[in-house]
């Protein structure tokens, strides 16, 4: 005769079948994550056409990138201001826009309204956090020339002085494709664009916001651009030149071509083309191809410049 299971025994029998279920559970999760018919949204960036580093990032996460580098060279600033903003963002949020943090800290860079930084919707707003951010780290002298540690740290005052220089290598794989400097080297792949149509007239206000009044022409409608109706193409126009400043103009070019890739999900923008080069979110995980030039989505320069970077929003 077996001798009879101690309530002990069997408490613990009962605990550990329990977490073996759990443990079970999480990892049929997992495995049906990874063979499930459909990728879950995702965006790399690369050094080059090589097998050189790359990062990989959620597209909020590659908006919110977008949003940062296009503020910062709107005003002018030059690439290393973006790499030290996106690792500062990196760090104190991962690049989310979040409505908490230590004390009453918010936002892309954990900003605090009681300390001066703007109100709460002002700081939870990327194009305001990251112009305030900076707006401080221009006062910063020589900050160019620091390690990316001390610049952020005299901007932000983190307790953590140290945790921004891990994330310099990613920062700035990111702020060459935000900032043009690497083109075609950004790629997103996202939800389901077909479910919800786009709206081109947001997609400008969006343009606007980042880039400031001159990113588009005036067209008929007055100071809210707003395109005819019917019409699902935008066209961002890129100072046409030649000789030395040739490389400047390839460079905006990217620039927001590569905003609109990382806008792409949440705008539902279907197709984008410049520079002879072609993305389409329905073929997303080829990246960016070479452009049929006899297709309906042949530009009409053959440089692909003269007509800047155009946008097809999904219908």
């Amino acid at each position: 005769m077996s001798e009879p299971v101690s309530p002990v025994r069997r408490s613990r029998l009962t605990r550990f079948t329990a977490a073996f279920v759990v443990l079970l559970a999480l990892v049929g999760y997992v495995v049906v994550q990874h063979v499930s018919d459909g990728s879950p949204p995702g965006c790399v960036v690369r050094a080059g056409s090589g097998g050189g580093p790359r990062y990989e990032l959620q597209p909020e996460m590659a908006a919110n990138a977008a949003t940062i580098s296009a503020v910062g060279t709107t005003r002018g600033l030059p690439e290393r201001a973006v790499t030290i903003a996106l690792a500062t963002a990196l760090q104190e949020s991962a690049l989310r826009n979040i409505e908490h943090g230590d004390r009453d800290s918010l936002g892309l860079f954990q900003q605090r309204p009681s300390k001066g930084w703007g109100t709460p919707k002002q700081i939870l707003d990327p194009v305001y956090s990251a112009g305030k951010f900076y707006e401080h780290l221009v006062q910063v002298p020589g900050y160019s020339r620091l390690p990316l540690t001390v610049a952020a740290q005299r901007v932000q005052r983190s307790g953590f002085p140290q945790a921004y220089a891990k994330h310099e290598p990613d920062a700035a794989l990111l702020a060459a494709a935000l900032t043009g400097r690497a083109g075609a080297t950004l790629n997103c792949v996202g939800s389901d664009g077909a479910a919800e149509a786009g709206d081109p007239a947001r997609v400008r206000s969006e343009l606007v916001r980042a880039f400031g009044p001159k990113v588009l022409p005036a067209v008929s409608g007055g100071p809210g651009r707003t395109a005819a109706p019917g019409v699902r193409e935008i066209s961002v126009p890129v100072p046409a030149a030649g000789g030395a400043d040739k490389g400047a103009a390839a460079r905006r070019g990217w620039e927001l071509a590569h905003w609109a890739v990382a806008r792409a999900d949440g705008l539902r923008i279907e197709e984008i083309a410049y520079g002879g080069r072609v993305w389409s979110a329905a073929r997303a995980d080829e990246g960016w191809r070479a452009e049929d030039r006899s297709g309906p989505s042949a530009s009409s320069a053959s440089s692909g410049q003269s007509s800047g970077v155009r946008l097809r929003v999904a219908r």
